[in-house]
């Protein structure tokens, strides 16, 4: 990649007439490459470009269409190494996680390669005398994919091969914190054979998000993000007439059974609080004891968390990177002494936390608190952060009730051996994704990705079966082929199926 990241507009890198910001590395905090912001003209000219091209490709044959993703998939896979080291650089985590990202994020193209079959309509013969019945699912148009830093690849592999292989132009708005994946994805797409300007990119902010979510020529919009942009992307499309997916936030629990394996749940558990420094929406920032399984549990979290290696994500000693800016650093260390005061205790304590010859980085340690209040804010609000707040209840009701008392419903995990429990759970929990010993139940690319309440604003899940749904509008088509010698007197009644 060059110094300056530009837009990809028409097949080719546009500076475009916007402003710029530095990109830097959260590791280090050095400025690495120049950002191009994109303005409300950016927008125009990549909406008139992705007009144009989406008539022509919504016109590609399946057979061709399906050939891209087959060549665009072997593509990612053999430049893997590339796209997860520029992420590392950008977004601070470590190559191995940015690989693992890459990898499910290929789990949607993969599934965008059976578009064929995805894409069958359905057929009904004689539904009437002489009268047949078919569907058939059509294009929108134009779509906008707006995604989140944390997922600078895997987030965006949710929305554009569903919505390329249904026939739609998509215009990607990454972040500008981590935007330089998203330029590598559109070359690659171009060497796939993919015509120019159904896949573009537009970098930018608030202005550029606005434009796409008013622009007359976009049909649709997914988001990935906090759940208060989320309501903003979804009030202001929605009300411009657009089809909305709006993913937002989450403050995820865990819950484990005094019947767990308590060493398995507390490794399984560091890990969704830690991995990637909790930037995650399916990070898992509450346990949830149940029972006299605290002090074990807390002794076993402690372990987990005090033996991680913080570091740069180039190195491969490091199990947790730093998080992507100073203020996230911050929020983390403000939200840590706001619970301390509080009469919360600080058992694993990040504050502090220097990586030597990383001084200007953004580093905070593993933290993990207990004896907290339910109302205070370090354990009602997304920390986004590696602090882990271990909540205790006496039965499981108690762990059900406060689970479903969150305004999120993200994600979710029970750490049991009780089949009794774990199916209880799956019931009567209000959240949309589910774990059963599983830390970060991210469904796998042919199932839907979505929460519930403040998680997600709009009908549709990401990816798989919702997200072809989403990208598609559905036609019935109902046909007679009469005979040219054959009459049929008029009538004024309702058709029925006679």
């Amino acid at each position: 990649m060059g110094h300056d990241v530009k837009h990809w507009i028409n097949g080719r890198e546009e500076a475009g007439t916007g402003s710029t910001q530095p990109i830097l590395n959260p590791a280090t905090g050095e400025e690495i490459r120049t950002l191009h912001l994109g303005d409300a003209a950016t927008v125009d000219r990549a909406v008139e470009v992705a007009v144009a091209a989406q008539r022509e490709w919504a016109q590609v044959s399946l057979a061709k269409r399906t050939q891209v993703f087959y060549r665009m998939r072997q593509l990612v896979i053999d430049a893997t190494d590339e796209i997860a080291e520029v992420i590392s650089q950008e977004h601070g985590k470590t190559v191995g996680d940015a690989k693992g990202e890459i990898a499910r994020g290929l789990e949607t193209l993969e599934f965008a390669t059976s578009i064929t079959q995805d894409l069958k309509g359905g057929f009904s013969e004689n539904v009437s005398t002489g009268v047949d019945a078919h569907t058939m699912r059509q294009p929108l148009g134009v779509v906008a994919g707006i995604t989140p830093f944390n997922f600078p690849a895997m987030v965006p592999f949710w929305m554009h091969p569903v919505a390329l292989a249904t026939g739609n132009a998509f215009l990607l708005k990454p972040s500008e914190r981590d935007p330089s994946a998203s330029n590598i994805v559109a070359r690659l797409y171009q060497e796939a054979g993919l015509p120019d300007g159904v896949f573009q990119v537009i970098h930018g902010g608030k202005d550029t998000v606005d434009a796409l979510c008013t622009h007359d020529d976009v049909s649709a919009v997914s988001f990935v993000g906090s759940t208060p942009i989320a309501k903003h992307v979804h009030a202001t499309a929605s009300a411009a007439g657009k089809r909305v997916q709006a993913l937002g936030g989450a403050n995820n629990h865990a819950v484990v059974m005094p019947d767990a394996n308590i060493e398995f749940a507390a490794s399984q558990v560091a890990s969704g609080a830690f991995g990637s420094a909790g930037e995650r929406c399916m990070a898992v920032p509450v346990a949830v004891t149940v029972g006299d399984i605290h002090d074990e549990f807390l002794a076993a979290i402690t372990a987990e968390a005090e033996k991680l290696v913080v570091g740069p994500g180039d190195d491969e000693k490091t199990d947790m990177p730093p998080v992507i800016t100073a203020e996230a650093r911050e929020r983390v260390i403000r939200m840590t002494d706001e619970a301390e005061k509080a009469g919360g205790r600080v058992v694993v304590d990040g504050r502090g936390l220097v990586v030597e010859g990383y001084e200007n980085g953004n580093f905070v340690g593993p933290t993990v608190i207990t004896d907290l209040d339910r109302s205070h804010a370090t354990y009602t609000d997304e920390v986004f952060g590696p602090l882990l707040v271990v909540m205790q209840v006496d039965n499981f009701d108690d762990a059900l009730e406060l689970v479903n008392s969150s305004p999120f419903g993200n994600g979710t995990a029970i750490f049991t051996d009780s089949g009794h429990y774990a199916r209880r759970y799956q019931e009567e929990v209000q959240v949309g994704m589910i774990g059963i010993n599983v830390p970060i139940p991210t469904p796998v690319g042919y199932y839907s990705f979505g929460g519930w309440k403040d998680s997600l604003f709009g009908e549709h899940h990401a990816h798989g079966p919702e997200g072809l749904s989403f990208y598609t509008k559905q036609k019935a088509v109902t046909t007679r082929w009469p005979s040219q010698n054959e009459t049929v007197e008029s009538s004024m009644s309702f058709p029925t199926h006679d």
